[in-house]
């Protein structure tokens, strides 16, 4: 599936993938949701993707409200560029270690709903004019949404569905 260009799809395409994985992890116990994926990931189990998926909803709120007040964004985080991304995701990992998944998935679907607000709170050109927004850069509001949402979740359905085949 191509990448959003429109409110419309931007809106649909999140709200699939999100509800994709809901379906997903419902089907899972939350010993399954606990239980370690095979080596190689940092996210070591379901509940840590979700927590994951969450503070990264969080990160862009902060931009989102930061920058609509002509504030510059803290982007990724604040002690932390692109380049150091890595870091950030470990101490985003160890940060949710002693949260419960029912917990996490509670704040998720919180954040889920913050996020999905801002979208539904812009028109299209708003969401897809690129430089619109100084704190967009070179790019537009819904390429920051289509990241942190309808492809976040793709990505996180993916790895769940592949790590728990693994096990």
């Amino acid at each position: 599936m191509p990448k959003p260009t429109t409110k419309s799809e931007l809106l649909s395409q999140s709200q699939t993938n999100y509800q994709n994985l809901l379906e997903l992890i419902s089907g899972y116990t939350d010993a399954v949701c606990l239980k370690e994926f095979p080596p190689g990931t940092l996210n070591r189990n379901i509940r840590d993707v979700l927590a994951h998926l969450h503070h990264w909803h969080l990160l862009f709120l902060s931009w989102y409200a930061d920058g609509m007040k002509d504030i510059k964004p803290a982007m990724p985080a604040k002690g932390y560029t692109w380049k150091t991304m890595p870091d950030l995701n470990k101490a985003i990992w160890e940060k949710y270690q002693d949260v419960e998944m029912s917990d996490v998935k509670d704040m998720l679907s919180h954040s889920y709903q913050e996020v999905k607000a801002v979208i539904l709170k812009h028109n299209e050109e708003e969401l897809f004019e690129k430089k619109k927004y100084k704190w967009t850069g070179s790019t537009s509001l819904g390429a920051y949404l289509i990241a942190n949402a309808s492809s976040h979740y793709k990505w996180a359905y993916k790895l769940i569905k592949r790590a728990v085949k693994k096990k």
